[in-house]
């Protein structure tokens, strides 16, 4: 047994593989709470007749608080220990999933998205880190899927809620306020993997973390991790406006459909590839994605949606694939005392990736039309992803962390 998970065994009831699936599942609910008001925005905008552009404000602040959270409050867990972090996290995101549940305005909608960005940044990196804590190989794996599935099933929830149940608009936010209850009582089960020292003040100041030994690997990785998450911030942004006038498809479980093929086959591609070695996924991932996004310009410049789709599905896989590859590349390379501080990086760089390109490609879509918007977009996603295969490529072959 390691040292982390001896410290782990002593100081909490819970075995290791159980502490690991709680903060699974927590993380996986956080990811899916953050997409779970997707589904219902034209929703609002139909009861409040808001504009499109502050639909995109709604959007925007999320990411920005989650940003602030990484930047100030990423590497705070190094200092403080996980599980207080871990706490302070769960109650934010249970007091935004009140605000929610009672919004009666977009201000609401707005101070609601600012509060969960940022305690779904304290999530990412907390949690996060407390996973590597306890196994580093298992940990990057889990951390690579869970963005992509907890995401889906936020999508899915709220979909369903939507099509067949009564008063979506709060009966999905009391839900997850009660399940975040619950995975609050459940962090008093599980031990503390990290540890407490000197520093948690200082370490509020803005700052990025990346160890020297580990910024070669997040070099070679950040085209794939860029494109990846660009692909993800276009379709939770665009797609389904861009699918309903290119198709003219008046329901609006289509756009929910290409959503959720891209970011289910994202989660279960990274699921699946959990052992595969981190190079060779980021080489597969960045063709499927290049692949799946020629399929989806295609299919989106002739008006059919069968193309979408398909096109969605195979870049879903890419998705997947290239945030696990890298992911494993970059992740397992921190220390003990590195890794809040590292996952705090790698994820201020996902969420820029992630906020910004779809922030620029709706102003550009009320300038220029969606789907020229779109096909500059895909364009410069297909040759990021090229690009992630040129740098993969390049780089000397390594032997990989030890399980």
């Amino acid at each position: 047994m390691t040292p982390c998970k001896q410290a782990a065994s002593a100081a909490g009831t819970a075995p290791p593989t159980l502490s690991m699936s709680v903060h699974a599942v927590t993380l996986v609910a956080f990811f899916a709470a953050s997409s779970a008001p997707t589904p219902l925005y034209h929703l609002y905008q139909h009861a409040w007749g808001f504009t499109s552009a502050v639909l995109t404000v709604i959007f925007a602040v999320y990411a920005l608080a989650l940003l602030c959270a990484l930047l100030t409050a990423g590497s705070l867990s190094d200092y403080t220990g996980r599980r207080p972090v871990i706490r302070l996290a769960l109650l934010l995101e249970a007091a935004a999933m009140a605000c929610l549940a009672a919004a009666q305005n977009p201000a609401w909608l707005i101070g609601a998205r600012v509060i969960q960005g940022f305690a779904t940044g304290l999530a990412a990196a907390s949690i996060g880190s407390a996973m590597l804590d306890l196994d580093r190989q298992r940990g990057a794996r889990i951390n690579s899927f869970v963005p992509m599935s907890g995401t889906a099933l936020g999508v899915l929830g709220s979909s369903l809620f939507v099509a067949y149940g009564h008063g979506p608009l709060s009966i999905v936010f009391v839900l997850w306020f009660a399940l975040f209850l619950a995975a609050l009582a459940a962090t008093w089960l599980v031990p503390e993997t990290g540890s407490r020292r000197p520093g948690a003040r200082a370490s509020l100041r803005p700052s990025i973390s990346v160890p020297v030994q580990a910024r070669a690997a997040l070099w070679a990785a950040t085209p794939a991790n860029v494109a990846a998450w660009m692909l993800g911030g276009f379709y939770l942004s665009l797609m389904p406006s861009l699918i309903a006038s290119t198709t003219h498809a008046a329901s609006s479980w289509l756009g929910g459909a290409c959503v959720i093929a891209l970011t289910l086959c994202g989660a279960l591609a990274a699921l699946a590839g959990g052992r595969a070695r981190a190079a060779p996924a980021v080489l597969a991932g960045a063709g499927a994605m290049a692949l799946g996004l020629a399929l989806v310009l295609v299919g989106a410049n002739l008006g059919v949606y069968g193309w979408l789709l398909a096109g969605s599905l195979v870049a879903g896989l890419g998705f997947g694939a290239s945030f696990m590859g890298a992911a494993r590349l970059v992740l397992p390379l921190a220390e003990p005392q590195q890794r809040a501080g590292l996952m705090a990086a790698f994820y201020v760089e996902s969420y820029l990736a992630h906020s910004l390109p779809a922030m620029a490609a709706g102003y550009m879509a009320r300038h220029g039309g969606l789907l020229a918007t779109a096909n500059i977009y895909g364009a410069v996603n297909i040759a990021l992803a090229l690009a992630a295969i040129g740098l993969v490529m390049r780089r000397p072959a390594r032997r990989e962390p030890m399980r």
